[in-house]
């Protein structure tokens, strides 16, 4: 793969061909995915987004579901709760160019129309002769577990709840996240071998010191768990429920009274499914209470439009200051909110206006502002949360062979960010267990044909997910799953509007005839007049310098992290001096280790 049109680098011996196929690992090639296929680069497992849209528009649901879980492990579940960090940076959603493409559910549409007899795709290692536990199952440990039994490690898995999934069963309702869904994924993992043990809490039933000298290796992939206070008065008055609580209540089978005005503190997934879950017990008046406004919202916004249909209120810019009530929770005091500036993580200030108070009345009240990690008792280094201490690039601990992972070592993430993270923590394991690496990322480039793309797929708006009952329907049960899925039709309309990002299409300057005709035919700007290309100290492109004057055009080059591979300048090249290659950030499994 060239960096540039103009200057391709050298790869030297980091270079590895075979046949058509060139693997690379040079830093320039890396640098060239994060800018060319964003939607890649910005998921945590760094899933391969074009080639499993591309498989599904084929009508190869089973190899688009096996391109997603070769790394993000759970695709059925992730195509519904996951926080689509791809969504928001694909190249569909540029500002001329419309709306996003519907990434995450073309990840379910693959898992809804696989084969009902698809067959798991594993590669297995000869057993390493290592066992390592793993404390929780939930999406880190359950990662982790998957990564390290195909490579032939032993891994035994500890869960204090009475199944398997973790924050994936007690934490999200059953109208997102359908049991048999969950249950049949965790059972392609369990299956490989994984010893899986429910109702042993660690640091009760068994300490961490025992467990660090039965095993080789510990993994502490245990959750968050504990709810965070508001730390204002009136919170421990009767009706006050912490979000997480009441959520693992009702996914357990309880039916908690709420009454029929529900305010719900939080911005949150969480906050959204308690006040989706209130209404499903009967409250009138469900209001959403963040201290910003919607637009800062980090939730999806299907997520936000489905709690709307079903009649939860989001109000805005405002701060709890004290629960009131004698006995029991009567309203909530709040203060009236403004934005300031942002802050270096991207979010606006909040800024509470002094003397706006203000009260709404509650007969329950839901806090759901996050939650932390539970500690437990264990050797080691201890956090500000009093959690053993992980570092988090090696995930090890101060004591010799306990690591730590997941939302465990960081405080809440997301679902994707929890595999991500657990399969990084298997790779380190295994590494300092065995000496080896059993898989290695690297820059996949093979030539391609001309991209049959047609031009008009561009304006095919995007398809919104479709449901499956009218919204007082949803409300007589739990359990029925709101969103239906795409059936294959929408599936493979929606598969069109990819602009296939993997796909580099590269000018032989050597041939080309500067005619301009490609310039002339480009929807977007994304050939150029360059006098210069400029490159990081890797040899990585990090822009051109462009230019009017002919005189000092040294190339016409293509801008990928623009191109929006329509093909049209290939069709019109009267000399034939455009070239189209894949190029992919895969994930490759190692013949037999490599030291």
């Amino acid at each position: 793969m060239n960096k540039t049109d103009a200057y391709p680098p050298n790869r030297g011996r980091e270079r590895e061909q075979r046949k058509d196929v060139v693997f690379s690992m040079e830093p320039a090639d890396f640098t060239y995915m994060g800018l060319n296929v964003p939607c890649q680069s910005a998921c945590p497992a760094y899933t391969n987004v074009p080639a499993y849209i591309r498989a599904l528009y084929e009508g190869e649901y089973g190899t688009s579901y096996e391109i997603n879980r070769m790394v993000n492990v759970l695709p059925g579940v992730l195509g519904r709760i996951c926080s689509r960090p791809c969504e928001k940076v694909c190249r569909h959603g540029e500002a001329e160019l419309g709306k996003p493409v519907n990434i995450c559910h073309i990840k379910r549409a693959a898992s809804d129309l696989k084969a009902a007899g698809h067959i798991y795709l594993e590669r297995f290692y000869a057993p390493q002769g290592k066992r390592v536990c793993i404390v929780g199952a939930g999406p880190a440990g359950l990662a982790a577990a998957h990564d390290l039994t195909t490579i032939g490690i032993e891994v035994t898995m500890l869960e204090a709840f009475d199944e398997p999934g973790g924050m994936l069963r007690y934490g999200i309702p059953e109208f997102r996240l359908p049991r048999e869904i969950l249950d049949a994924e965790i059972e392609s993992i369990v299956r490989l071998g994984v010893t899986l043990q429910t109702g042993v809490r660690v640091g009760k039933d068994v300490s961490v010191e025992e467990l660090v000298d039965r095993y080789d290796a510990v993994l502490m992939a245990a959750g968050c768990y504990v709810a965070k206070d508001l730390e204002i008065p009136g919170e421990n008055l009767y009706g006050v429920i912490p979000g997480l609580d009441f959520v693992i209540d009702v996914t357990t089978g309880g039916k908690p009274e709420v009454g029929n005005s529900v305010l719900v503190i939080g911005a949150g997934f969480t906050a959204f499914d308690c006040a989706r879950m209130a209404l499903r017990l009967g409250a009138e008046d469900v209001a959403i209470c963040i201290r910003a406004t919607e637009e800062e919202l980090r939730v999806t916004e299907d997520e936000i439009k489905e709690a709307k249909l079903e009649g939860a209120q989001i109000k805005g810019l405002m701060a709890s200051r004290r629960i009131m009530g004698r006995d029991k929770v009567e309203g909530v005091e709040f203060l009236r909110t403004r934005l300031g500036d942002r802050s270096p993580n991207g979010r606006r200030k909040v800024v509470p206006i002094e003397g706006s108070e203000f009260i709404l009345p509650a007969d329950s009240v839901l806090v759901a502002i996050g939650q932390g990690a539970e500690p437990i008792p264990s050797p080691g280094e201890k956090d500000r949360r009093g959690v053993v201490k992980g570092d988090p690039k090696t995930f090890l601990t101060s004591v010799p062979n306990l690591y730590v992972t997941g939302d465990f070592m960081t405080g809440p993430s997301t679902v994707i960010e929890s595999i991500a993270s657990g399969r990084r923590a298997a790779e380190k394991i295994a590494k300092d267990l065995t000496g080896k690496r059993f898989r290695e990322w690297a820059v996949r480039t093979e030539e391609a044909q001309i991209t049959d793309r047609h031009r008009e797929w561009d304006y095919i708006p995007r398809s919104e997910m479709p449901t499956v009952l009218p919204v007082q329907e949803r409300f007589k049960t739990m359990n029925v799953e709101v969103e239906r899925g795409f059936s294959r039709e929408e599936g493979h309309i929606e598969s069109q509007r990819c602009y296939l990002c993997y796909l580099h299409y590269e000018i032989d300057i050597d041939r080309c005839i500067y005619c301009r005709y490609c310039i002339d035919v480009a929807p977007r700007d994304c050939i150029k007049l360059v006098n210069e290309v400029v490159t990081d100290d890797d040899g990585a492109i990090t822009g051109y310098v462009e230019t009017t004057i002919w005189r000092d055009v040294n190339a016409v080059v293509i801008d990928n992290s623009r191109c929006i591979r329509c093909g049209e300048c290939l069709r019109v090249c009267p000399v034939d001096c455009i070239s189209v290659s894949k190029v992919e950030l895969v994930e490759r499994m190692l013949q037999t280790g490599r030291d």
